[in-house]
């Protein structure tokens, strides 16, 4: 896996932003006139799952990790069939950059935040979004892998302490690929809260996953893809169940042509948590000027 450096959270700075009428954290490292990444993570993550890449990135970007709304430190939605869709997040994307003052920079998506830079790349912010690496999803989903995660979001485990909740997501999240000790538990520290009994959980809102039951075609992206006019990476995890192997080999053949790279030893999604991954990275998005 290569060395995992120890990670500095005094690294990094805490943003509550304004956005589409929520208010949005997000955290900030590396120098504010550096080259702009924005990276946003997955269906039931926040923006913590990124400390480590944007950590090693640091020295030469500014990375900018979101939560979306209903995930982490940003707001709740009091309206989840209307607000947990990719139509709302990605106004929410678009105010967010303009806030930031980001006129371009690159987009580094994992799971849902690489749908839904597909979507902004498309339409809202093209133009802006200089490079598109899209982390382990496609254009369209398969219906087992829609019903795995539906199975298990919209019903979040519940454990007395923090440890039995590391426990859990040692065994939910293996198909990541290779994690360090330090990697587990910062993921159990960063994918937590506490309940009103004491008791500790998953830190997004349940109702999240009604986006599947409201909004059933969101992910049915291929029109968005095929208008896609910029520098596209898709990394692919072998072992993945919701990029499969005819999905990622359409996209590197029709639309922008996307460079697939390939994750042995891992399934949805790579974790982007080793030296291995974050050169990739940072070769695909040093190759696109701003």
């Amino acid at each position: 896996m290569g060395v995992v450096p120890e990670f500095m959270p005094s690294a990094s700075r805490s943003h509550y932003l304004r956005c589409a009428g929520f208010e949005i954290h997000a955290v900030e490292w590396g120098d504010a006139a550096a080259p702009p990444v924005m990276m946003w993570h997955g269906l039931a993550r926040n923006s913590r799952d990124f400390d480590w890449l944007a950590q090693a990135l640091a020295s030469d970007f500014r990375v900018i990790a979101v939560d979306q709304i209903g995930r982490g430190l940003s707001e709740w939605s009091r309206d989840p069939d209307a607000d947990y869709c990719l139509a709302r997040y990605a106004g929410i994307a678009e105010a967010l950059a303009d806030a930031l003052g980001l006129q371009r920079f690159h987009w580094v998506g994992t799971s849902m935040g690489g749908a839904l830079g597909i979507r902004v790349a498309s339409d809202r912010l093209r133009g802006r979004i200089a490079s598109l690496l899209v982390n382990d999803i496609g254009p369209t989903l398969p219906a087992p892998a829609v019903e795995r995660i539906r199975s298990y979001v919209g019903k979040p485990p519940v454990f007395a302490g923090v440890s039995g909740l590391e426990a859990f997501m040692r065994e939910a999240y293996r198909p990541f690929g290779p994690h360090s000790d330090a990697q587990w538990r910062h993921m159990a520290e960063t994918l937590m809260r506490r309940l009103p009994d004491g008791q500790v959980t998953t830190h997004y809102d349940p109702k999240i996953v009604r986006q599947f039951d409201v909004h059933p075609a969101d992910y049915e992206q291929w029109a968005a893809y095929d208008a896609l006019d910029l520098p596209v990476m898709v990394l692919h995890g072998i072992e993945s169940d919701l990029l499969l192997p005819g999905i990622a080999a359409e996209m590197a053949r029709r639309g922008p042509r996307a460079e697939i790279v390939e994750i042995a030893g891992c399934g949805h999604a790579p974790g982007l948590n080793t030296a291995e991954q974050w050169k990739i990275v940072r070769r695909f998005i040093e190759k696109t000027s701003l």
